[in-house]
């Protein structure tokens, strides 16, 4: 099965362009988005073969998620049961029956201004997971927003503090980890460097390679043997983000 996770950072302007040839190239059995930052009746997507799941979230162009999957789930839900962050519509869980899927477009700390609420959202967010782990394993993907370490990113010094690598938003993303999950695409490329996902607008970032690896695949520790592949598609442009992939035996 082949998962890939997007954050397209407005769905409406990459239908207009970019999405579609990239949903076709990468051929996914799941195919999860972040920050699509529609509401109900925006648009509606010819997606033959695959049912759609929405979390639009109250706000209008701002957060919500998508996922649109060609294998039938058992069940969905949106949200993780915390009213100020499920009205931003952040998280999609589908049991698909021998695992749980869920993505999340997790909580920016705004320059550190709302690092309070960013904490509060990682402990309720990890609780979360491990009651879903508890019960089956997990594939659980999306835009974390965090560099976790160094190599994670291209200028490690220039950035310590900085939201998305904080020394707290690093350790609650290690407090993850820990509580059983991986992070599989470091646990296949250990010392790999250049790997990034999201790069700034600014200053031609991309053309540079002066980027972050803020979007991951990470799955119950139980699942890493069924590891077939995780890659990220830094050759699909469109968004500031790229897609990420997984694929399990």
């Amino acid at each position: 099965m082949k998962f890939v996770s997007w954050n397209v950072n407005g769905l409406r302007a990459r239908l207009k362009k970019d999405f579609m040839p990239a949903f076709r190239q990468l051929d996914a059995d799941i195919f999860a988005v972040q920050e699509i930052k529609m509401q109900p009746g925006d648009a509606i997507l010819e997606l033959n073969g695959y049912r759609q799941f929405w979390n639009h979230g109250e706000r209008k162009g701002y957060a919500g998620t998508a996922v649109f999957t060609r294998v039938e789930p058992k069940d969905f839900t949106c949200g993780i049961g915390i009213d100020e962050f499920d009205s931003e519509g952040r998280v999609i869980t589908l049991d698909m029956g021998e695992i749980f899927f869920v993505t999340a477009y997790v909580p920016n700390s705004h320059n550190l201004e709302w690092l309070e609420r960013r904490m509060s959202w990682e402990d309720a967010f990890r609780g979360y997971l491990a009651d879903l782990d508890r019960r089956k394993p997990v594939v659980v993907c999306g835009d974390f927003n965090v560099a976790h370490q160094p190599i994670d990113l291209k200028h490690p010094a220039a950035n310590h503090n900085s939201a998305g690598f904080s020394d707290e938003e690093r350790q609650k993303f290690s407090e993850l980890l820990n509580a059983g999950f991986a992070d599989v695409f470091r646990r296949r490329n250990p010392t790999l460097t250049g790997a990034y996902t999201w790069w700034s607008y600014l200053r031609k970032a991309r053309l540079s390679n002066a980027g972050w690896r803020i979007d991951y695949f990470l799955t119950s520790e139980r699942l890493t043997e069924r590891v077939a592949d995780a890659t990220i598609e830094s050759e699909i442009f469109g968004s500031d983000h790229c897609p990420v992939t997984l694929t399990l035996t």
